[in-house]
């Protein structure tokens, strides 16, 4: 089929990739314009950007999709379909309508819970046994349009945000070339009128760790907020963001060491911190972690 893809970060790769492999014609790619990057912020083109330049794509990269000129360029594209993946610029209808069987969106939650920006961290952090990927076909509410497949994918107590990104990339992209092969036979599921929850954008406000919580919530937030933009604590005015823990056995003040490693104490229970980085520096295990900070000053 002739597919517009349109996605922006490093997640929607995957989906591009596979979409290319199994031979269908992508006749262009949508991404967000370039944004300034790295210390010398300079424009940085977006992952999807960068791979679509690699495979030889079409790249258009508009700031809003709501002009006369843009709507017009989209439709002159004359596709089959529109696969959106964590795309960031609101559709609207008359993109929605312009290729022949609508546009789908890969979303990464189990609709109709989590709709919404930011569906990976907030299963996490709310303590979440399960999330997965739908393939929904897209109308102008907010992740409300009907599904037309679902994959699922048990959360383990040692996952972040970082590794259930790369799985449900991976998952996403399997389920798109299914549901690109069979479009025209699947009948949409309209989402169920009960469990709606939304996964409201993570605010960095949300990242000092909270000691005064049960043990459970402490890990939920360090892996929901893991690797960005991580869950921290202050040690001698430094703050130290805290990418992995456990749990542990242990009881004390909310906050206080409890060993001669990292085994802090949490308002019932304990964590193990297993994964730690100093500002500007690389992600370092715990031990290594105590090398700089000797358990004596902590």
């Amino acid at each position: 089929m002739r597919v517009i893809f349109m996605g922006t970060p490093a997640f929607s790769v995957a989906a591009l990739d596979a979409i290319v492999a199994a031979g269908h014609e992508v006749v262009a790619a949508y991404s967000q314009p370039p944004r300034p990057a790295g210390r010398g912020k300079k424009p940085r083109p977006s992952p999807v950007a960068a791979r679509a330049g690699a495979l030889g794509i079409p790249l258009y990269t508009p700031e809003s999709l709501r002009n006369t000129e843009a709507l017009a360029e989209f439709a002159a594209l004359n596709a089959d379909i529109a696969v959106v993946v964590a795309y960031g610029l609101i559709l609207p209808q008359a993109v929605l309508d312009a290729p022949r069987l609508g546009c789908l969106n890969i979303h990464a939650s189990l609709l109709p819970r989590w709709r919404g920006a930011a569906p990976i961290q907030r299963a996490i952090m709310a303590g979440d046994a399960q999330t997965g990927i739908c393939i929904m076909q897209m109308e102008a509410g907010l992740d409300t349009g009907p599904v037309l497949a679902r994959a699922t994918f048990e959360i383990a107590p040692h996952h972040t945000s970082g590794d259930l990104h790369a799985a449900l990339a991976a998952l996403g992209s399997e389920e798109i070339v299914k549901v690109l092969t069979h479009i025209e036979t699947l009948t949409p599921q309209p989402q169920p009128a009960k469990g709606v929850t939304y996964a409201a954008k993570i605010d960095k406000a949300e990242a000092r760790i909270n000691w005064n919580a049960p043990a459970p919530e402490v890990l939920h937030q360090i892996h929901g907020l893991s690797p960005f933009p991580g869950a921290w604590f202050e040690l001698l005015g430094e703050r130290i963001k805290v990418l992995r823990a456990e749990l542990a056995s242990g009881q004390g003040a909310a906050g206080r060491r409890l060993d001669d490693g990292l085994t802090i104490a949490c308002a019932t229970g304990a964590i193990r911190l297993t994964e730690l980085q100093r500002a500007g520096r690389g992600a370092m295990a715990a031990d290594d972690f105590l090398r700089g900070f000797p358990a004596a000053r902590l």
